[in-house]
């Protein structure tokens, strides 16, 4: 059988998950039966080096997204792509209209990771990105709530949308893990005696770090602690003006982004999720990879489809520092019993989404498209 050419469009191989999802599907795409090509602007992005080596990489002369559309199509229709992939919706719009006028045959397949809306002109923008993910041949939704949220706001057809998991590469993150060295300064934080609560996200409203310092503050009077924030951010001068206020200055570690996170967490003795929503939660999966326990918000919709309803971790309500504040304590306070208990469980959980596995959910699905 001929090979199929997959084109996987984004912005750049950036720091952010949806990066990362497409490095997972696209690495582990069975050859055999897949030829994947990876497009995106004029950009370098972190996770690029990770590409494998036999993945057509293609990058476009232009910088701006808008601009995109037309050097796109004539991408697509150059390599005679048999399926056009995208993920997040201003990507998705200028993949859905590069497809368009590449006058192929392409089919269009749009990915939706967050749990979006909110204001008016939010929902109307949805509405208007529902109208073209409704020319599309596929829709995947990254979780249940993602799904939900596609029905009621973007106004998609619950038939024409498949959930498909985040894909987590296990064997890369034990790799990271066996292989991975922390930097002196690092690993001084890890050497202090005290339990290290560590997080990972850009720093922004999404993720209300602004409640996770403020429970960590409560925290830290009961069980003296670390807290580890990685990522980085516009909200950072402000977070570490308000560690001073609380007076935990000394307690708090901004490292920014780091190229192996899975080390930090595997050494951390927790990990703690404050958004305020999320798609799915890519990070809370590689925390139990990385035998690490967790805590994190019930927000809409992701984390308690990873924690399958806190049967994996607790979840806390959205912005409740007492909860959270409590919920850290007791992992911090667990007996070893208790504790190896949790992260074998957790590592159970994170098998549920190892890529082969989800990745082959991904190739049965390219496979009745273009059927």
């Amino acid at each position: 059988m001929e090979k199929k050419k997959i084109l996987f469009f984004i912005y750049q191989m950036g720091k952010g998950g949806a990066a990362r999802t497409l490095l997972n599907i696209m690495n582990n795409l069975n050859r055999q039966t897949f030829d994947p090509i990876l497009v995106t602007l004029n950009y370098d992005g972190e996770y690029e080096r990770y590409v494998k080596k036999d993945v057509t990489f293609i990058k476009l002369k232009q910088k701006r997204l808008r601009n995109a559309i037309f050097p796109l199509a004539k991408v697509i229709r150059q390599q005679k792509a048999d399926i056009v992939f995208s993920t997040i919706p201003n990507y998705n719009v200028i993949a859905i209209l590069g497809n368009k006028f590449s006058f192929s045959k392409a089919k269009s397949i749009v990915r939706e990771a967050d749990n979006l809306g909110g204001s008016r002109l939010v929902d109307f923008k949805l509405r208007l990105y529902g109208m073209l993910y409704r020319t599309t041949d596929q829709v995947v939704s990254l979780s249940e709530g993602v799904k939900e949220n596609l029905v009621k706001k973007y106004k998609v057809k619950p038939k024409n949308i498949e959930v498909i998991y985040n894909p987590v590469d296990l064997k890369h993150i034990q790799k990271e893990i066996e292989q991975g060295t922390l930097p002196k300064e690092h690993e001084q934080i890890f050497q202090k005696g005290d339990p290290v609560i560590i997080t990972a996200g850009r720093l922004v409203k999404q993720k209300d770090h602004h409640t996770l310092l403020k429970a960590f503050a409560k925290t830290n009077e009961k069980v003296q602690s670390q807290l580890i924030i990685l990522g980085e951010g516009p909200l950072r001068s402000e977070l570490i003006q308000l560690t001073e206020t609380l007076k935990i200055a000394d307690r708090v570690h901004f490292l920014g982004f780091q190229d192996n996170p899975y080390i930090y967490f595997h050494k951390a003795n927790l990990f703690v999720l404050t958004s305020i929503h999320e798609g799915f939660s890519h990070v809370i999966a590689e925390a139990l990879a990385c035998g690490t326990p967790v805590v994190s918000t019930n927000c809409k919709s992701g984390p308690s489809e990873v924690l399958d309803e806190g049967k994996y971790g607790i979840l806390c309500e959205v912005g409740h520092t007492d909860e959270i504040s409590d919920a850290m304590t007791s992992r911090l306070t667990l007996d070893q019993d208790q504790l190896e208990l949790i992260i074998k469980s957790g590592l159970e959980r994170a098998a549920f989404f190892n890529a082969p596995k989800i990745v082959k959910q991904y190739e049965n699905l390219f496979i009745n498209t273009l059927n």
